[in-house]
């Protein structure tokens, strides 16, 4: 039997873990934090969004950024202080707005297909996440957003997916809590929401009982290339494995180097808040069907009962973990503009890194030498996109086994 050394136990991390074992391969997770499912993937918007497919590589997304770069609240923050990581990325940023509709195409297929992946591992493992297939409602504010979103919505239906446009009396009927001033909008019913901390842990505990060994809080220092084979070091000591798979987040890119590779995934830090719904006037007042708001870039999804999840903004600042109180605080105005009968009074604030590649696709696949492969790069579509991608690199690794 092959041994593979799996690297990273966040979302892709723990899907690839899963689906390496059910293939009956000897699989090592190896996870630098006590817990799987501890940095992008403990408090994200919550949304399974196909419906969000839409590559980054628009004239748009340049437009917007340079407007907004005199705006500590920005949706899109663009610090200008340059460094050599984020002056390639853009590069390959650039030369990637050819591909947008190709790319975009591309995703939205690959998000369709990882959804009956990820809901039969749940249902076989029997893992409770506040799953909630009530679709998704993307708001427009104004004609111009509008329009633009027909046009992305005939490149998702070119990739299979779906959605409707409503007038802004149907979004009432379909989200009866909004308030405020809406154009009209586009519905995804057969998008859903859930919890990704408490899916990645309860696969990670699925991984185990397959017999996954899960090596938490080894943090690995080196890999090199070794007749074949790859060896990984961490902690004063090294293994030597048939294969391993990155899925270390925006650490792959130095981990990509340690072995040949070129993988120029960049830290996008995105924020979260979750809105305690502890009085009934609250959960009365709250959403319980998942929202896009095209203006700010922020998303919102219900997570049971008493739980409201809103995040969004993009900051590109390098490898920070701060919490910053002027990014969260346009999550909160949010709230309390779009639901003004939920109480805000106890918010948990959150910051997590995407890793993102600059042509807004997933590194997934084999590496330049025998026994490297990669699952990584999935910056905001991680939980959406894990589930495809991670059944994608453990045939290739399993096939290459064989």
């Amino acid at each position: 039997m092959r041994r593979v050394a799996v690297i990273g136990g966040g979302i892709t991390g723990v899907t690839t873990a899963y689906a390496l074992a059910k293939r009956g391969v000897d699989v090592t997770l190896i996870e630098r934090h006590r817990y799987a499912a501890m940095e992008t993937s403990y408090a994200n918007g919550g949304q399974l969004s196909a419906s969000h497919a839409e590559v980054w590589n628009h004239k748009a997304t340049i437009l917007n950024a340079l407007k907004w770069m005199a705006r500590r609240d920005a949706p899109l923050l663009l610090h200008p202080w340059p460094s050599w990581h984020k002056l390639s990325w853009f590069a390959e940023f650039l030369a990637a707005m050819p591909a947008y509709e190709r790319n975009t195409i591309a995703t939205a297929r690959m998000a369709i297909a990882a959804r009956e992946h990820l809901f039969g591992w749940a249902q076989a493992e029997n893992i409770a996440f506040d799953h909630r297939r009530a679709g998704i409602l993307h708001v427009y504010r104004d004609q111009r957003g509008f329009e633009r979103a027909a046009g992305v919505s005939r490149l998702l239906a070119q990739g299979g997916l779906q959605r409707r446009a409503v007038t802004a009396q149907e979004m009432r009927a379909i989200e009866p809590a909004l308030s405020g001033d809406f154009y009209g909008g586009y519905y995804t019913d057969s998008d859903s929401t859930g919890d990704i901390h408490k899916f990645t842990s309860g696969l990670a505990d699925a991984c185990v009982r397959l017999g996954v060994a899960c090596r938490y809080g080894g943090q690995v220092t080196a890999l090199a290339r070794e007749h074949g084979k790859v060896r990984v070091s961490m902690d004063g000591d090294s293994t030597v494995f048939d294969a391993v798979v990155v899925c270390a987040g925006t650490a792959s890119r130095a981990m990509a180097a340690m072995l040949g590779d070129h993988v120029n995934v960049y830290p996008v830090k995105g924020y979260s808040i979750t809105v305690q719904l502890e009085d009934p006037a609250s959960r009365a007042a709250a959403p319980t069907v998942s929202l896009l708001d095209d203006a700010t870039k922020l998303v919102s999804s219900r997570l049971g009962e008493d739980r409201l999840r809103v995040a969004g903004t993009a900051e590109f600042n390098g490898v920070n973990y701060d919490i910053r109180a002027d990014r969260i605080r346009p999550l909160l105005g949010w709230v309390e503009q779009c639901f003004p009968g939920v109480n805000t009074r106890k918010v948990v604030p959150w910051a997590g890194l995407r890793p993102m590649l600059p042509d807004m696709l997933p590194k997934v696949g084999p590496g330049k030498a025998p026994g490297v492969y990669y699952n990584t790069g999935h910056g905001h579509l991680g939980w959406t996109l894990a589930a495809a991608t991670a059944e994608m690199v453990a045939e290739t690794v399993d096939k290459a086994g064989g």
